[in-house]
């Protein structure tokens, strides 16, 4: 609309094709965006070398497309006794994922299970 000219000057429009371009665009934008997921790896305190291995490529890969990961530690038994072996073992995670992800929850015990979240760089 040009309220300045003389006579003023209006534009019709079709308000039903109007509304479906707004929608078309809308739907464009939420093609485009990604929504970050949380993955939860689980080990166990006393996990293996290779077994390690594997979860930290897994780690690698979940944090190549975006998303978080959970590693919850689980303990059974007698494993309570050593929880410290547990904190170890995250210590060890954190230190291993340093260059492609950050600590975004400190580890803490939550009943028989430790935990802590880390998000990609």
């Amino acid at each position: 609309m040009s309220p300045d000219n003389k006579p003023p000057v209006c534009k019709l429009m079709d308000y039903g094709k109007y509304k479906y371009e707004q929608q078309k665009k809308a739907n464009e934008a939420r093609k485009k965006q990604k929504v970050i997921e949380i993955k939860e790896i689980k080990m166990r305190p006393t996990i293996d070398d290779h077994d390690y291995d594997v979860k930290m490529k897994a780690m690698k890969r979940f944090f190549d497309e975006g998303d978080k990961v959970k590693v919850t530690l689980r303990f059974r038994g007698r494993e309570m006794a050593h929880q410290h072996l547990g904190m170890e073992l995250l210590t060890r995670v954190q230190k291993d994922t340093e260059i492609f992800a950050k600590l975004e929850q400190y580890p803490k015990m939550e009943g028989r299970q430790m935990m802590m979240v880390l998000a990609p760089r």
